[in-house]
């Protein structure tokens, strides 16, 4: 060992293990936790040896400090096969701590788990958040499924619907500070996926107002079959285009249920595509980086075959990536889904401006009843209007959207 791995590997009497920007750190458990293998990095910032590691639960290094809720929640989404990524306070063997953000991807028969050193501000507030879910842990005795609960109480209050969209926009806040404290640029793959991560978000804000608008204008046939039974006999005009009104409402709600609302529509497909495809770009980057090291790493990994491992992490960087690009693909293809049903929707909304013509001939014709159908055929104009408008956005977010995947 060189003068200069002495000193850098100094370690202080308390406090935080040394743990560099620059660096990152793997470890590859079964399905118990157990540890199987791991680099220099995280032997040595956790430091232990090699014969203390392996065959050890990685709970070993779990430090008191956090809060149970967040490792309920860990295995809960881990076990279900999907990846995770969460803030970690870890203890050192010699009682020093170190934070981490680790990314943790299914392998094989158990997982992989790569970690940076946090540095954004939303680092900061979940250290405080942290503090908060200890404390209520331990004064108010909640169980670890309480804990969660509150976890995603507190991130639902903070905006995220799901603990999926809070860990992605972490993951990228950390990759954005890690560069800046680097000297580094942002990288462009990423900034782009935020960008498009954006535009899914509006897009599915402009559907949560166009469902809220159609719901409104629903109400428009009931309103014309009223004046009617008043102003005329059974079958007269303003009872036919009430009739057709609402034929045509009918057709525009089925469109609705099949292309707006549930988790399954066009709209809500986009954002979750979007949202792992930027999940899974960040976290190849993080363990392309880990093989970078294991390239360069000459010390001794204990008995961890250091090719091995390498083969592993660019077999999952490889998975990932093709599901990533997968994803991307569906984005492409639902985003020209919804281009062509706004379309659709351009067409009924021509079918109903012919209604409000003939509506607005009615009431010049009867004007006994001319003012209150007058007040239908205003309201009919402004929700047309909204909603044109709202039809509009959605398809120039769903052109962005497709332009930015290209």
């Amino acid at each position: 060992m060189s003068y200069m791995d002495r000193r850098v590997e100094q370690r202080p009497q308390s406090g935080e293990a040394p743990f560099a920007l620059n660096e990152v750190f793997f470890s590859r458990t079964d399905g118990r936790g157990i540890i199987r293998a791991g680099n220099y990095v995280f032997q040595r910032v956790s430091h232990y040896s090699w014969d203390e590691l392996l065959g050890a639960p990685h709970k070993a290094i779990r430090h008191q400090d956090m809060p149970r809720g967040v490792f309920h929640l860990f295995w809960d989404i881990i076990k279900q096969g999907k990846t995770m990524g969460a803030y970690v306070k870890n203890r050192s063997k010699d009682g020093l701590h170190y934070w981490v953000y680790a990314v943790v991807v299914p392998c094989g028969d158990g997982y992989l788990s790569a970690r940076i050193k946090p540095s954004s501000k939303v680092f900061s507030e979940i250290q405080r958040l942290y503090s908060d879910l200890l404390k209520a842990e331990k004064e108010e005795e909640i169980s670890p499924a309480e804990s969660a609960e509150m976890l995603l109480a507190a991130l639902k209050e903070k905006g995220y619907d799901t603990y999926h969209e809070f860990a992605v926009d972490a993951l990228c806040e950390e990759l954005l500070a890690r560069d800046h404290g680097l000297g580094k640029a942002a990288n462009p793959k990423i900034a782009q996926l935020r960008e498009m991560l954006n535009d899914a978000r509006t897009l599915v804000g402009e559907t949560e107002g166009l469902i809220t608008d159609f719901d409104a204008m629903n109400t428009i046939p009931h309103n014309l079959r009223v004046i009617a039974s008043r102003i005329e006999p059974s079958g007269g005009p303003v009872t036919v285009l009430s009739q057709n009104y609402g034929a045509m409402s009918r057709e525009m709600s089925d469109w609705f249920s099949t292309h707006v609302m549930g988790a399954d529509t066009n709209f809500a497909a986009i954002l979750d595509c979007v949202q792992n495809s930027l999940f899974v770009e960040c976290m190849c980057r993080i363990m392309t980086e880990c093989d970078t090291q294991l390239q360069t790493e000459r010390r001794s990994l204990g008995k961890v075959d250091m090719e091995a491992e390498r083969s592993i992490l660019a077999s999952l960087v490889a998975e990932q990536t093709a599901e990533a690009e997968a994803g991307l693909q569906q984005v492409d293809s639902e985003a020209e889904r919804i281009l062509r049903a706004c379309q659709v929707m351009h067409r009924h909304f021509l079918g109903l401006s012919s209604t409000r013509v003939l509506c607005k001939i009615e009431s010049a014709r009867l004007p006994e009843s001319g003012e209150t159908l007058s007040d239908i055929i205003d309201q009919l104009g402004s929700f047309q209007e909204r909603i044109s408008q709202r039809l509009e956005r959605i398809a120039n977010l769903s052109t962005e959207i497709r332009a930015l995947e290209s």
